[in-house]
This record gives structure tokens, C-alpha cells and sequence, in this order.
């Protein structure tokens, strides 16, 4: 079923390496609905730098996972087009939680594939013994679009 929401050749255009990526839209907290965070971010007058919903997207997962199952979780997921994300410099080291692990997909981002891939992760996550923190997603910075 994951092969079915991989991107097409048009959204992968998009370079997850593009020094020009912000974070546009974000969501910690397992309470808010996916169509409410990405209708927070296309907002102008609630979010610095809008979401564009018909533009690709880099879509990231935030895992923690015990340090021995990061390999099956990059196996699973890279057959749905994930691949692994920089993880974040800040607090996120390996400790007794477990080890941050980011996973990334350019895909065009709408509610429903945002709940349906966000529940995947977090029922993935929890297969292996960690939880799903949250997710974003990154566009060019609005001057490179």
C-alpha cells in the first residue's frame, strides 16, 4: 500500500539537500489533526513562512527507536521511498529513550496522506519499541520558489 503513495517524477524534483529548505508546517503533539497543522501553516497571519499545499514537500518523521532497530525501521520504510533524515544537532543524542532517527520522503502533502503515513510511523515505531515524536515538512524558503 506504501508504493501507491510514493511521488511522482514531478515531486521529485525537489532536493531534500537544498541548503534553501524551512521548516513550513510541524506537528508534536499527537492531540492536533493533520488538517488543522497544515491549514495552521498555509495560514500567512499564524505561520512566518507559509505552507504551499500543491507544491512538493519534504515530509519527516521524528522517531525514537532503540538503537538496534534502527536498521529494520530504515529496511521497512525505505521500501515505501524513505530514506534517512540529518538527525537534529540539538538535544537528541542516543541516551536511555533510545536513538532519534529521521524519516524523510518528497511527496505533495495533503491531510489525509499526512494522518495515513503519521499513523503508519507511529504504529512502526511502536513495532520496534519506540514512539513517534512528531512530524514536518520543508519547502524552498519563499524567495527560492
Amino acid at each position: 500500500m506504501w508504493r501507491r503513495l510514493r511521488g511522482s517524477g514531478a515531486v521529485a524534483r525537489l532536493d531534500p539537500a537544498d541548503p534553501d529548505l524551512v521548516v513550513v508546517v510541524a506537528s508534536f503533539d499527537d492531540a492536533e489533526a493533520c488538517s488543522a497543522a497544515l491549514a495552521r501553516g498555509a495560514d500567512p497571519a499564524r505561520s512566518p513562512v507559509s505552507f504551499a499545499p500543491d507544491a512538493p514537500a519534504l515530509f519527516r518523521h521524528h522517531l525514537r527507536l532503540p538503537a538496534d532497530q534502527v536498521s529494520a525501521v530504515l529496511a521497512l520504510t525505505a521500501q515505501a521511498g524513505y530514506t534517512r533524515g540529518a538527525d537534529r544537532a540539538d538535544a537528541e543524542a542516543t541516551d536511555a529513550s533510545g536513538t532519534p532517527l529521521i524519516l524523510q520522503r518528497v511527496q505533495i502533502l495533503d491531510a489525509v496522506h499526512c494522518s495515513q503515513e503519521r499513523s503508519r510511523m507511529a504504529s512502526v515505531a511502536h513495532r520496534h519499541g519506540g514512539t513517534a515524536l512528531g512530524w514536518d515538512a520543508l519547502q524552498p524558503a519563499p524567495r527560492a520558489r
